[in-house]
């Protein structure tokens, strides 16, 4: 008669376990997710650093447009 009553108990034990064992790992999942996000986040802010900087700018525009800074003699100043 007292296994009776003590088994719903021992099944709540039981699952109680079960879903903390499963929170765990999901928990443990969502961790490396965040790690992986976070160092790619970091990537990106460097790249964007980088691609943004003003020698990668006036390098790409000499390269790849043909850009070049104006001679001080072709430079004029316009008033209005």
């Amino acid at each position: 008669m007292k296994n009776r009553k003590l088994l719903p108990l021992i099944l709540q034990v039981i699952y109680a376990r079960h879903k903390a064992r499963d929170m765990f790992v999901r928990l443990e999942k969502l961790n490396a997710e965040r790690d992986s996000l976070e160092m790619e986040w970091g990537r990106l802010q460097l790249e964007q650093s980088y691609w943004s900087s003003h020698a990668f700018v006036e390098r790409v525009a000499n390269a790849k447009l043909q850009m070049n800074l104006p001679q001080t003699r072709d430079v004029r100043i316009v008033r209005q």
